[in-house]
């Protein structure tokens, strides 16, 4: 079986700032993650950052998080360790994308 079987793929978008590089190409920032259905761990993880360094950044920052878990403790390990102008906008992401998550796993259940 393929692991595309295995996972769903979810975003959550949040405005920029002003005055950053990414702000020129998106309106929005956006973080896909990659989830597996049966532990809800991120698999992969990829956003809309305008540095290949920021996109890979974010990408080790989530990838084996669960979000059975919550959100809070990715949320707060992004704004600990991110100090560039985005920082609240990847925050802001995270708890879109965990709402399409929850919205996901309600419609799972049902």
């Amino acid at each position: 079986m393929s692991m595309l079987n295995n996972t769903v793929f979810i975003a959550g978008h949040a405005r920029l700032p002003s005055g950053m590089a990414a702000k020129s190409i998106y309106e929005t920032l956006t973080i896909t993650a990659e989830i597996d259905k049966k532990y809800s761990v991120i698999v992969t993880a990829n956003c809309t950052l305008a540095t290949d360094h920021g996109r890979d950044f974010i990408q080790h920052l989530l990838k084996g998080y669960s979000l059975q878990d919550g959100i809070e403790e990715p949320v707060n390990e992004v704004k600990d360790r991110y100090l560039g102008k985005a920082g609240n906008a990847l925050a802001s992401a995270l708890k879109d994308l965990y709402k399409q998550y929850e919205a996901y796993k309600g419609k799972e259940v049902q």
